[in-house]
């Protein structure tokens, strides 16, 4: 599939397969979901813009480079909070902007209860964040709010996805990459991935 990047590493399909089981508690969980987090962004940002520069080590001068662009996460609430830490640990100057959406569940279309984003963008490369792309409409809601906002650069970084979802964004924001640990088969009727691994949000804070 076009502009989709599947992970093909060994820790990422190890600590999804965990991820799914569903014995895992939800402390486990969380944790599961903060280190696939740091292992997928290492993969999602391989082509951020750099600055060459120079440092000074305690033996001389090296060359180096230093970000260019500065970084935006933008978790979809709640699912989306357990991704922010593992992001921070490999980026932790990047900015937090929050979005709250969620999905009606007799039209399976997304709500907006919550926007802080400021007026004018900060940011120059925007990573939206939700461990799930099912239907797609909460990305494809999220994508139409940072673009009318301004946003340079956008891209999805998420953790499993259906075939509905991808082709539900791509179908509106062809441009918008999408990073995921996996493709499953389909969404059921209720919209839910299958196999899936059930609802992330309620998995992480134990409301299921």
């Amino acid at each position: 599939m076009e502009n989709v990047f599947q992970s093909q590493h060994p820790l990422v399909q190890h600590k999804l397969t965990k991820l799914r089981d569903k014995a895992t508690k939800p402390k486990k969980f969380r944790e599961l979901i903060r280190e696939i987090a740091m292992l997928l962004i290492y993969e999602a940002t391989a082509d951020l813009a750099l600055d060459e520069t120079q440092v000074e080590t305690p033996m001389g001068i090296a060359s180096g480079a230093l970000l260019r662009e500065k970084i935006g996460l933008v978790p979809i609430l709640r699912a989306g909070l357990g991704m922010v830490d593992g992001v921070w640990e490999m980026m932790p100057g990047a900015e937090v902007w929050h979005i709250g959406l969620y999905r009606d569940e007799k039209t399976l279309r997304p709500v907006e209860y919550y926007n802080k984003l400021p007026v004018d963008p900060t940011v120059q490369v925007c990573l939206i964040l939700d461990p799930m792309l099912a239907t797609g409409g909460s990305a494809v809601a999220t994508v139409d709010i940072l673009k009318k906002w301004g946003a340079q650069r956008i891209k999805f970084v998420g953790i499993i996805a259906a075939p509905e979802g991808i082709q539900a964004l791509h179908s509106v924001h062809p441009d918008v990459p999408i990073h995921i640990a996996a493709v499953d088969k389909c969404l059921n009727e209720i919209g839910f991935i299958v196999p899936g691994l059930g609802d992330a949000g309620d998995r992480q804070f134990g409301t299921g």
